[in-house]
């Protein structure tokens, strides 16, 4: 089990990159690029030598109930399910990830709810002895690339859209946690949000404040803070909420038994009305002006920043226990080690005073496809996690290595900490131009080594 008591380091989870977004009528499968689904049991004896105390797996409603009315065939599941729990590892069971439903039960229908709902009874039915779950990961990001982006289905381009998609998404981990605890009075919900945060010029502050806000909506809503004195009760009606719909969660609290923080280079933006200091990719817009938005680290901006300040916000303003539970970083080994410890470090101490922070756990332990297009398009570049899968058979990196030295001995230092990550480094400032010749030069370059585009 996972413990539930404080220690002086954070246990080590793991997960795999297991997104199942859709894209116009193209269901993408993150487990099938990466061949997982042959190698399920191996793959989990691989990732067991680790020593994590816990898993991120994916039983995905899209995947495994695609059509209402037929039975669910749960085989693919069921054996590596079987396999962590005989190994000792905790599985964190995850239904829907970055996606929008089956056909018969989109993201902007009320059937996605209820459907949803059904589904995890029938999970918890199948097994019982699950106890951690995460209905839908990181709402939130799914509700505003899908809603307010157009990148993923149903490809709107509104507040309307995204509220009714963060809205339809929340009362689904509320009505399917309660007919999970049907079946396991004591299960728990892990919800996961990405920890983003935003910066700005003093013009755009009101930008950023408004995003801001919004960045903690999952949790407000879940914790019944969303009440007529919340700084987007306004903004929510306006986009198309009702009162009963916002009520629902201030009658129906289903706070989380763990906050599931996610963090990326990525996570930290700064936006700047300064068009001309940035590539055209990275200009955007609200209704009142435009300006560019970009990675935090790369901009000299002078506020404190970081995920020791980040973790800490969340712990103030929730008082529940925290997870970390996606660390990633597409980059060279030492650099994917040096990220993992500092943030693995900055749990530390924070637990040392006082703040109750569980694990950290390693994301994409299999690699993932596609994000450098923010899953787009089929497949897309490959990047590796704990291990590189690019020829068939899981290779460990040496992020393998170093994760189980530290599951095995919590003070191990690797050679590799003894340097700060290429985020800390000067060259990181990529976007100081003085010229509108330097910014097309920057035009015609790849993204910047190490990152993603942006996962809000």
């Amino acid at each position: 089990m996972v413990s539930s008591k404080s220690s002086k380091k954070p246990e080590i989870w793991g997960g795999i990159e297991c997104s199942f977004n859709r894209v116009k009528d193209l269901y993408k499968d993150q487990l099938l690029y990466c061949g997982h689904y042959k190698r399920t049991l191996d793959d989990i004896a691989r990732i067991a030598e680790l020593g994590i105390k816990a898993m991120r797996y994916p039983v995905i409603w899209e995947r495994l109930h695609p059509s209402p009315g037929h039975p669910i065939d749960w085989t693919s599941v069921e054996l590596p399910l079987n396999e962590l729990r005989s190994r000792g590892i905790t599985p964190i069971a995850g239904l829907v990830h970055h996606g929008s439903g089956p056909r018969y039960a989109d993201i902007l229908s009320p059937a996605f709810a209820h459907g949803l709902a059904d589904f995890a009874g029938r999970v918890a039915r199948q097994f019982p002895w699950i106890e951690y779950y995460t209905p839908v990961n990181e709402p939130l990001t799914t509700a505003r690339f899908s809603g307010l982006y157009g990148l993923w289905f149903p490809h709107r381009r509104s507040d309307r859209a995204f509220t009714q998609a963060l809205l339809n998404q929340m009362k689904a981990v509320v009505l399917a946690m309660a007919e999970i605890r049907k079946i396991n009075p004591d299960a728990k919900l892990v919800q996961t949000e990405d920890l983003a945060k935003i910066y700005s010029t003093p013009q755009l502050k009101y930008q950023a404040d408004f995003e801001n806000h919004r960045r903690w909506l999952p949790f407000d809503l879940l914790c019944g803070m969303v009440r007529r004195d919340h700084p987007l009760w306004k903004y929510l009606i306006r986009s198309g909420a009702t009162e009963s719909s916002l009520k629902f969660f201030i009658d129906n609290p289903c706070p989380p038994d763990i906050v599931g923080a996610d963090y990326y280079a990525t996570s930290e933006r700064f936006l700047d009305e300064g068009l001309y200091k940035y590539p055209r990719r990275t200009h955007g817009s609200n209704h009142f002006e435009r300006y560019a938005d970009v990675e935090a680290f790369r901009v000299r901006h002078g506020q404190p920043s970081g995920i020791k300040l980040l973790l800490k916000e969340c712990w103030d303003r929730y008082h529940l226990s925290i997870a970390v539970t996606e660390v990633h970083i597409n980059c060279d080994p030492d650099n994917q080690i040096r990220w993992f410890s500092e943030i693995r470090n900055a749990c530390i101490a924070l637990m040392q005073k006082g703040v109750d922070i569980k694990a950290v756990t390693s994301w994409a332990m299999l690699g993932s496809y596609g994000w450098n297009t923010l899953l787009t398009r089929k497949r897309g570049d490959y990047e590796s996690g704990v291990f590189d899968v690019r020829y068939g058979k899981p290779k460990p990196t040496p992020l393998a290595d170093y994760l189980k030295n530290i599951s095995g001995n919590p003070d191990f230092v690797h050679p590799a900490e003894a340097e700060k990550g290429w985020w800390h480094q000067e060259d990181r400032f990529i976007f100081e131009r003085d010229t509108e010749e330097a910014v097309l030069e920057e035009d015609k370059a790849c993204e910047p080594r190490g990152t993603q585009p942006r996962r809000p």
